[in-house]
């Protein structure tokens, strides 16, 4: 049985008139419980509220985020007066040996006329639980991104890293060669035009780096021209020819180029100036491979700041082609994974707007990721930006399987999801949708097999989504 001095431990009720809390007590149920026993199942009606008089409980959503909320005794939680609730969205068992006084919905009426005190108080309460369900909520969805971001980045990261890490373990024995191939030609007896006429050769060679035809040959046509080197090499005398007619062939060095430098430097020395020439462009192509990845990782990083708007403010004026720029480049590797052709069809003349521009990035990360995951291999994805009267247009359209008719207008409620166990949770439809919301925007969506456009539309001039307003609106 329920006591009125077991309320007054609770904060909420500490205060209240005696005559109020006897009353309150009489409508109750004293529950008992177990550790591990069960309260609630999730899904079954939210009829009641709970005021906790003793241990702890523990609530958990199975569903694809299995989130996890805590009890402890002196907190109100389930149904409170005002409340939207309908159903339980976890499972509440019991944490440790539990007493809860539970009391019916069916009360709400007659406990708002007889204790208004008490009602203001679980008004706020439930305000209070609002707001940090929404603090948790752009937090998981900060996260989820910085998810995303990651992946992609890590993706993005590894070929350009690992090609400079391996160029610059091979040029140092690539270095050792080209200078011991440097020392037997200054012990030579060249004439100083035979010398300028190796350098030559050596910088018409290093020319190519980058330029040269065998980027249009088949490797057939590759194939066939290092067996012409290695077989006038052969005929010639040069030990281990295959091991310098692949370079020999991308410097764009043929037979009839051989016959000259044999015919210029004589046949004694030819070994070693074809070697001079090998090395000294393999050591350049390393240079370039280095020079290239690194160019490439300084661009994720400059694409990764503009994502996330690194050292600006929260809301600026933004150009929303460069957010739409910076999350292809995040999300190229999913890109490539399925050979995905990008089509843009971008307005220039767009003007600035002023929104936050990180988190317009998460809604294009979330819809083109999306997309992706709806195609098959060979897709294509189109992009489309135009200005509709006051608002600018970012359309994203895929030609992937389509969503089902029943499915579409569930697609941005919460943890819906159309994707398998585990690859979705079902949330990042409705983050975007909260975000263009937030914007004063607005988001919608046509579908049918081959052809699926999100649409958002946002205005061009702000119609007061900034912080402070945004801050009343929460309030």
């Amino acid at each position: 049985m329920i006591e009125v001095s077991d309320l007054r431990k609770i904060a909420v009720f500490s205060d209240l008139p005696e005559e109020q809390l006897a009353w309150l007590a009489e409508q109750g149920d004293d529950v008992r419980a177990e550790a591990g026993e069960v309260i609630f199942r999730e899904g079954a009606p939210a009829d009641h509220m709970f005021v906790f008089l003793e241990g702890e409980f523990e609530g958990r959503a199975e569903g694809p985020e299995h989130r996890v909320f805590h009890v402890r005794a002196g907190e109100v939680t389930g149904l409170l007066p005002f409340s939207r609730l309908q159903k339980f969205q976890g499972v509440g068992r019991a944490a440790t040996r539990l007493r809860v006084a539970r009391f019916h919905k069916r009360i709400f009426p007659e406990m708002l006329q007889r204790m208004p005190v008490l009602t203001e108080r679980l008004v706020t309460l439930m305000l209070d639980r609002v707001r940090e369900s929404t603090r948790v909520s752009d937090q998981r969805d900060k996260l989820e991104a910085l998810g995303k971001l990651s992946a992609g980045l890590a993706h993005e990261l590894n070929n350009p890293a690992a090609a400079v890490k391996r160029a610059a373990a091979a040029i140092w024995e690539v270095r050792r060669e080209l200078r011991a191939t440097y020392l037997r030609l200054d012990q030579r007896n060249l004439t100083r035009e035979q010398r300028t006429y190796i350098a030559k050769c050596e910088d018409d060679a290093l020319a190519l780096i980058g330029n040269s035809v065998l980027q249009k040959l088949t490797p057939v046509e590759r194939s066939d021209r290092e067996q012409d080197l290695e077989e006038w090499m052969q005929s010639h005398s040069i030990p281990e020819p295959w091991k310098i007619a692949p370079t020999l062939v991308e410097a764009e060095i043929d037979c009839r180029k051989l016959t000259d430098i044999a015919e210029a430097v004589g046949t004694d020395v030819l070994h070693d100036v074809l070697l001079r020439i090998n090395y000294s462009f393999l050591a350049a192509r390393m240079v370039e491979e280095i020079r290239q990845g690194a160019t490439r990782i300084s661009d994720l990083v400059a694409a990764v700041k503009q994502y996330t708007y690194m050292d600006q403010g929260a809301e600026q004026e933004i150009d929303i082609h460069s957010g739409i720029e910076s999350t292809l480049t995040i999300l190229a590797h999913k890109l490539r994974g399925k050979s995905i052709q990008v089509e843009r069809e971008f307005d220039h003349g767009l003007p600035r707007i002023c929104a936050f521009g990180a988190e317009l990035n998460q809604v294009w990360t979330n819809l083109i990721a999306n997309a992706i995951d709806a195609m098959g291999e060979g897709g294509r994805l189109q992009i489309r930006t135009f200005q509709n009267l006051d608002d600018v247009v970012v359309e994203v359209e895929d030609n992937g399987t389509g969503i089902s008719s029943d499915a579409l207008p569930h697609i941005f409620e919460p943890f819906f999801t159309t994707k398998g166990v585990g690859e979705g949770t079902g949330l990042g439809l409705d983050t975007a949708m909260r975000v263009i919301r937030k914007h004063r925007g607005e988001i919608r969506v046509q579908s049918k097999p081959g052809a699926t456009t999100f649409r958002v539309s946002i205005p061009r001039i702000s119609r007061g989504a900034t912080t402070a307003g945004l801050a009343r609106t929460s309030a």
